[in-house]
């Protein structure tokens, strides 16, 4: 990189408004109060979740299916905490709005401190020129419920710059999640 990968993500921030709202550093507690943390971080960029949540239920007997996905599958629930079932799944968004820059890969990975609860954070690479709120997926893989904490941090990004720019971004294929607010589901 030849500059602290800290420093690279902020001029990132800056220069190409990456990531909105930022937090230059690792912000750790607010109004005294300790939370999981979110910002900048050595490597990468912790995100938070909102408060909108999709969560999964079978109480219409849906059937999941990517290619028609069934709204009645989940519920709707804005709090400041979500409640997933035990072995279920819900859906949740960022806080922050990104812009990946032409040669920029961006990698998502859950933080320890939900991972070592049982709780999996999955989100698929954000492509150069993508942009948007990322939808975050939690698998709960206890046999007891879990809460995740809405305005507080959750995964962590990894930036990976390119030694040259891609040649198709997903901006120049019109990709299907280009542009999304708010918690989005399959679409084809």
């Amino acid at each position: 990189m030849g500059i602290k990968a800290d420093r690279w993500i902020r001029q990132m921030a800056q220069q190409h408004d990456m990531i909105q709202p930022f937090a230059d550093e690792q912000v750790r507690n607010v109004d005294g109060e300790a939370i999981i943390s979110y910002g900048t971080s050595s490597y990468g960029y912790d995100v938070r979740c909102a408060n909108e949540f999709k969560i999964f239920t079978n109480i219409n007997s849906s059937i999941v299916d990517p290619k028609n996905f069934d709204p009645e599958s989940f519920v709707d629930v804005q709090s400041d905490v979500c409640i997933i079932p035990p072995n279920s799944f819900a859906l949740a968004r960022t806080v922050e709005y990104f812009k990946i820059p032409r040669d920029v890969l961006t990698v998502c990975l859950g933080k320890s401190t939900y991972a070592r609860c049982g709780i999996i954070v999955n989100v698929t690479p954000l492509e150069p020129e993508w942009e948007g709120h990322v939808t975050l997926e939690f698998s709960n893989t206890t046999p007891l419920p879990a809460k995740i904490y809405a305005n507080e941090g959750v995964a962590q990004m990894l930036f990976l710059g390119a030694s040259e720019i891609c040649e198709t971004s997903y901006a120049d294929r019109a990709g299907k999640y280009q542009g999304q607010t708010g918690v989005v589901v399959p679409r084809t």
